[in-house]
């Protein structure tokens, strides 16, 4: 199942603290900024929604923390779940299996970046866009998916990370195309 919340703006960070777990509270203090704060927030609440409407879990989900970082709920390793938030939206995924999602604000890209990270294929598809800054934000994404579905983050080799057939991705653009996810199933 898939989580959104793309009216960061009207978020009251203050008023959601109670409703946030110690650990999770403590991350979201962390951030400096506003936005960080409540896109963290935000995030875990839309997982504790997910979790439930889809499990009946009412607690709050305390997290533990695989190999290479990815969260695990304490308790409950059977739910996998992935969030990711930019300056437009927040997002979690929900699955019993794993799950990887990335979520960017459409923006300009830098040549120098596409050029490292895409293969030959990728930058031609860029290039011959109607909208290049959504056609390398959706790329971009479905890579960044691929990889927190694998739990290994980001990598050197950027360019070979579309290339496993056997992955599950799906790809939206929101309608006033501000922002573009991308969600990969394992």
């Amino acid at each position: 199942m898939i989580y959104i919340n793309d009216h960061i703006g009207d978020f009251d960070f203050e008023a959601s603290l109670p409703l946030l777990s110690e650990q999770r509270r403590e991350v979201a203090l962390r951030y400096r900024h506003e936005l960080g704060r409540k896109t963290c927030a935000i995030a875990y609440l839309l997982l504790c929604e997910g979790v439930r409407k889809e499990y009946g879990i009412e607690e709050k989900p305390l997290f533990e923390y695989g190999p290479h970082g990815k969260p695990i709920i304490v308790g409950h390793p059977e739910i996998r779940f992935n969030m990711s938030h930019c300056r437009d939206a927040v997002i979690c995924a929900l699955s019993d299996r794993e799950v990887g999602v990335d979520i960017e604000s459409v923006s300009h890209y830098r040549e120098n970046v596409m050029r490292y990270t895409m293969n030959d294929q990728e930058v031609e598809e860029i290039l011959h866009a109607e909208r290049p800054d959504v056609a390398f934000t959706r790329l971009w994404t479905m890579k960044e998916a691929v990889l927190k579905c694998s739990g290994e983050g980001i990598r050197n080799n950027m360019k070979e990370v579309l290339t496993d057939s056997s992955l599950a991705i799906t790809t939206m653009v929101s309608p006033d195309q501000r922002y573009v996810y991308s969600v990969c199933y394992r």
